[in-house]
């Protein structure tokens, strides 16, 4: 906990850093700043599982939502696999979050049961790093499955610093057609529009009950910025702390600095914990 608030953690990377691409750690270099991510990491590029679960526990955070990521193009292959070995560590702090690219997997329903199946509690899909439409109907049989199961969809949203990523893709309009054809999955906007889309991702939020947004990778002072035009109090009924760690300057830091701006308890408790453990049963 930090300052007595449970606090979920829902947008965190771990990878192996073989298997990535220069530029992610290059982002979490630069991103990161003096924080001290690398200490996580032993000689190879593995995450050293007791390592991590001590600096989150030092950290003050209570779940952590592990993502992988089958982006080629972008960024590397994030294999859910290489987050097991955290999930075995501690599976009361740590959850897997599930990947599909419909360039690589298929059928993508198929990967997406076998990744449910390894315990993922939501999936991810990256239209920007893959470089597909997420309205294409080839993923609509893997949100009637979402739809089933009562797992959560996170969508990349906004804009990515990546080579190889295709804005166009990070559109939140895409998905206006989606989230009506699938009233009961919530989709979670990650970065909440992050770029020239923050108006687009707030109203839809703010319309659509199964609309939510995700703070990765937002600096919390900004956020009255960034949804200048919306009351902010009613938005952040919708929002879902996350960090994208590595590339943040502590979990702490930011928890407190969403703290900062004000919001009414129960909204703030919402925000960090408790819109999260609504969504995504499994993290209970």
């Amino acid at each position: 906990m930090i300052d007595e608030h449970f606090v979920v953690d829902a947008h965190v990377h771990t990878p192996r850093l073989p298997t990535l691409k220069p530029a992610w750690l290059d982002w979490a270099r630069d991103f990161a700043g003096d924080y001290p991510w690398r200490t996580v990491y032993d000689a190879d590029g593995t995450v050293i599982p007791a390592a991590l679960d001590d600096l989150m526990a030092r950290e003050g955070v209570d779940r952590v939502l592990l993502f992988c990521e089958y982006s080629p193009r972008a960024t590397g292959i994030q294999a859910i696999e290489d987050n097991l070995p955290l999930v075995e560590y501690n599976p009361e702090r740590f959850r897997l979050v599930a990947n599909v690219n419909p360039h690589l997997h298929h059928p993508l329903v198929d990967e997406v049961e076998r990744q449910l199946a390894l315990g993922a509690v939501a999936l991810k899909i990256h239209p920007v790093h893959g470089a597909f439409s997420p309205a294409d109907k080839e993923l609509y049989p893997v949100y009637a499955l979402c739809a089933e199961r009562g797992v959560p969809v996170i969508l990349h949203s906004g804009l990515s610093v990546f080579p190889g990523s295709r804005a166009s893709y990070g559109d939140p309009s895409l998905l206006s057609d989606v989230v009506e054809d699938f009233p009961s999955v919530n989709f979670v906007f990650a970065h909440g529009g992050r770029g020239w889309w923050y108006d687009v991702a707030a109203f839809m939020a703010q319309s659509r009950p199964n609309v939510w947004l995700d703070l990765a990778g937002l600096p919390p002072k900004k956020l009255p910025e960034y949804y200048a035009r919306f009351d902010l109090v009613r938005l952040a009924r919708k929002w879902i702390f996350g960090t994208d760690w590595p590339g943040v300057p502590g979990t702490a830091v930011n928890v407190r600095a969403v703290a900062d701006l004000g919001l009414p308890a129960e909204v703030l408790d919402g925000v960090l914990s408790g819109n999260a453990l609504r969504l995504m049963p499994g993290l209970r």
